[in-house]
């Protein structure tokens, strides 16, 4: 694993751009710091799919003891004075923050996507895009008290997009070498390029002064006073992001205030980090007026934090942290004359339950000092609502019945958030900071509203171009091992099963997101394929149950596109679906070609009197030419398109435009990468050959897909299309399946299908079986013709014209006899089809071996 150089930090403290700088050079730079953010912001925006990939590389590294990246940074926290349990911890902590599915969660929960910078439509009715973009240069001062908070920050406002530059103090260069190393992941050098971090005190104000002159927000830590000088130095528009000071309590009610479980863990909460944290409980409320019960809690109390303490390898504090823990316990020791308070502490001075008779909220001097007052429920809100501005957690402990009573109170009155005793200290993936998401505070919510040229467009970015990202390296994985890319299944959700018609049918997992993701492509791909969901009354006639995909999926794809649906499935009794398509005044259908040629088939009559059916929107097969033909000339029907181009095991992959070509789609790029190799070696075809398709979709959570092989031949569309859309376009080609071996030649179905059309004038189905054959002919081939009228034609006379066109079956046939060629008219309801989808199945091969 690739790791950024290691280099001393005492004579080159800060981090700029990927180096590591003296004192004087970073001055110099950072004179220059507004024409180096223009120049950054000036290229293409960060994905956040490039942060993601670097942060859970860096992630992985983390968990491993004896990687690099987890010695180096556990060589700075253990320098600046973190004791050894506190410093795996604190890795881990950040490992588990940088995880992808943490993150992914995060960007979910807060900007709605994954790709949240995408100008692309809220309502698929109107030309409105919106979309967000990062503030610009993200200015953090970071705490000195909590080596990890800083790092973090900057990794989120990477995520929104933004440019970076942390104002860290103290000696730790925690937060410098874990950027440094983050970048180091990222081989776009992307992240780099958003990175800075000076290390100084806050008395150099000039510094500070200098960064926040060219920044478009700030996002500060500290106490009142530090952040009121953050705020002097913030110029008039600029967005200034407390996060301020905050004071956390525990609450119990009696009957778990003298439950050992219940104690140890506020115990813990209060030893982690050294009450650091803004989460870390100051004060234990009882839920009592009673003095005597407050007393002797406090006394049961000590005894369980002395022995957490004593477990513990306890930090030396600095003579301002202890002369501030005297002046507190010795005044409370004063009070006790007073009969309002009561003092215990450790002889050594590691801890300290100081007890309260009076109900006021008050800060603690830290460092393993706690407050124990009484707060009856009934004054919760009398007490806490002044100091709202400061409360942030309450680790409650209280029974079922008065759980949710009391955390509304405790909510009501300011508070951000509630736990339980012991996890105080800990989060959720997702979760907000003091009552607010982070990430939206780290961006701007944009909008552009548009007019009907851009009726067909879902997303403006796909006008300008297309970002890059970065390939997993890892080998291909063909369609036959589908199975290794299911993982561990933590994620997988929703389960669909494929159709089988190029192999045993298999499961595919998505996670929930991946599916609303999935459709909400879909439904973009729709919209520039010709679908208006303001006019448009579509039915859904693709095949359902046995876990298919193709019903839900278009229902919801209507579904996200606000349209008018009628989900009819694909019903046996054609006539009756198309007798519904003219009660309900269908003008839209949605389904595979052979069922649908089967619905105006026998629903003939009505449909042409009908003559109302204007859009066709196909998936799962091909529709021939012949076949659309048909439809347009005897039905009136004026647009038929691919609904989209995917897969079961891949999902949406690619969407055809006004001016696509029969077989030409555009790449659904937001979501998936391909790769068209040489069908023999694992290297680029040639420019303008067919080629494998690889796809790697960047979002999958429920099961990663890397690099997979979907079984389809394509080749690259090169120069710009038509429609003004610059996302990358492929022309399918056929699928491997689609040409085997019979006799001594490799014989494709698609010419088997175009033959049918243009020498039979056949607009049904067609399928070839292949069978041993008997006699001196190993191999018996019969193609079937749907539906099919012969018109007088026998047999022999059917065959004449496959053998007249297509050269390399007469040499089987005629030449060298080696296949028996049979072609027959066949109900089309006989035909074998999937079982579970309906899709007919091409090629038939029922050979042994």
């Amino acid at each position: 694993m690739t790791t950024a150089p290691h280099t001393s930090c005492e004579d080159r403290p800060h981090y700029w751009q990927g180096e590591f700088l003296d004192d004087a050079e970073a001055g110099r730079r950072l004179e220059e710091l507004e024409a180096h953010v223009r120049s950054v912001l000036a290229e293409p925006r960060l994905s956040p799919l490039t942060v993601l990939a670097a942060c859970d590389l860096l992630a992985t590294a983390l968990r491993d003891p004896a990687s690099a990246q987890t010695k180096l940074l556990a060589e700075e926290l253990a320098g600046a004075g973190v004791d050894a349990a506190e410093v795996v911890r604190t890795l881990g902590d950040v490992a588990g923050a940088l995880d992808r599915e943490a993150l992914e969660t995060k960007l979910m929960r807060e900007l709605g996507g994954t790709d949240p910078g995408r100008l692309a439509r809220f309502d698929f009715r109107r030309e409105i895009f919106e979309g967000w973009l990062p503030v610009g240069l993200l200015v953090h001062v970071t705490p000195g008290n909590a080596p990890a908070a800083g790092a973090l920050s900057v990794i989120e406002g990477l995520l929104a997009g933004n440019i970076n530059a942390a104002k860290t103090s103290g000696d730790s260069r925690f937060t410098q070498q874990l950027l440094a190393q983050l970048a180091a992941l990222d081989p776009s050098g992307a992240i780099a390029r958003r990175v800075i971090v000076l290390a100084f005190p806050s008395s150099r104000t000039d510094w500070l002064a200098r960064l926040c002159a060219c920044a478009d927000a700030v996002a500060a830590w500290g106490g009142e006073e530090a952040l009121a000088g953050v705020g002097k130095l913030v110029p008039a528009g600029c967005r200034l992001v407390d996060w301020g000071p905050k004071l956390s309590f525990a609450y119990l009610t009696e009957e778990r205030w003298a439950d050992p479980a219940t104690l140890r863990g506020i115990a813990a909460d209060i030893c982690r980090l050294d009450q650091q944290a803004c989460s870390s409980p100051q004060l234990v409320y009882l839920d009592t007026e009673d003095e005597a019960q407050v007393l002797a809690f406090a006394e049961r109390f000590a005894a369980v934090l002395a022995e957490a303490v004593g477990e513990l390898t306890v930090r030396e504090r600095d003579p301002l942290e202890s002369a501030e823990i005297s002046n507190t316990v010795l005044v409370t020791g004063l009070e006790e004359h007073l009969g309002l308070t009561r003092v215990h502490a450790d002889p050594d001075g590691n801890w300290h339950v100081l007890a309260d008779l009076r109900s006021a909220l008050r800060a603690s001097p830290l460092h393993r000092t706690v407050w124990v007052k009484p707060l009856p429920r009934t004054r919760i809100v009398e007490v806490l609502r002044p100091m709202r501005r400061y409360l942030q957690t309450v680790g409650l402990g209280a029974g079922r019945a008065d759980t949710a009573v009391l955390a509304g109170l405790v909510l009501t009155a300011g508070a951000q958030r509630v736990t339980v005793p012991g996890g105080m200290l800990d989060s959720y993936n997702g979760e907000p900071h003091d009552g607010v998401y982070a990430l939206q505070r780290y961006s701007r919510r944009v909008d552009v509203q548009l007019d009907g040229r851009f009726g067909s467009d879902a997303c403006l970015d796909d006008l300008v171009g297309v970002r890059e990202l970065p390939l997993p390296q890892v080998p291909v994985t063909v369609k036959s091992e589908f199975e290794r890319l299911q993982g561990d299944g933590r994620r997988a959700e929703v389960f669909f099963r494929s159709g089988g018609s190029s192999g045993a049918p298999k499961l595919s997992a998505f996670a929930w997101d991946d599916y609303h993701e999935h459709m909400r492509s879909g439904a973009e791909g729709l919209l520039a394929a010709g679908f208006d969901p303001r006019t448009d009354r579509s039915m859904n006639l693709f095949f359902n149950g046995q876990l298919a995909g193709g019903f839900l999926s278009f229902y919801s794809v209507l579904e996200t596109l606000q349209a008018v649906q009628f989900p009819m499935v694909a019903q046996p009794d054609h006539a009756m679906v198309a007798d519904a398509i003219v009660e309900h005044r269908v003008d839209t259908l949605f389904g595979m070609p052979n069922y649908l040629l089967r619905v105006f088939t026998e629903g003939a009559d009505a449909l042409r009197a009908y003559r109302g059916v204007r859009k066709v929107f196909f998936g799962g097969e091909h529709f021939s030419k012949g076949q659309q033909d048909w439809l347009r000339e005897e039905f009136g029907v004026e647009l038929i398109r691919s609904a989209a181009y995917g897969s079961v095991d891949a999902g949406p992959l690619g969407y055809q435009c006004a001016q696509a070509g029969d077989r030409v789609h555009h790449l659904f790029s937001g979501v998936q990468t391909l790769e068209i190799l040489d069908r023999t070696e694992d290297r680029p075809a040639a420019p303008g050959e067919a080629g494998r398709l690889v796809f790697t979709a960047h979002t999958r959570r429920g099961q990663r897909l890397d690099r997979y092989e979907v079984g389809d031949l394509g080749r690259w569309i090169e120069g710009d299309c038509p429609c003004g859309r610059r996302t990358p376009r492929f022309e399918l080609l056929g699928r491997f399946g689609d040409t085997f071996r019979a006799g001594g030649h490799f014989l494709n179905y698609r010419r088997f299908v175009a033959i049918a059309e243009e020498a039979l004038d056949h607009v049904g189905a067609v399928q070839v079986v292949v069978e041993e054959g008997a006699g001196s002919a190993g191999t018996a081939l019969t193609v079937l013709l749907g539906d099919f009228d012969a018109g007088g034609r026998d047999a022999a006379r059917l065959a004449e014209a496959f053998l007249a066109e297509y050269p390399q079956l007469a040499v089987d046939v005629v030449h060298d006899r080696v296949v028996e060629l049979h072609v027959k008219a066949a109900p089309a309801a006989a035909l074998a089809r999937t079982e579970s989808s309906g899709k007919l199945r091409e090629v038939v091969d029922l050979r042994v071996g």
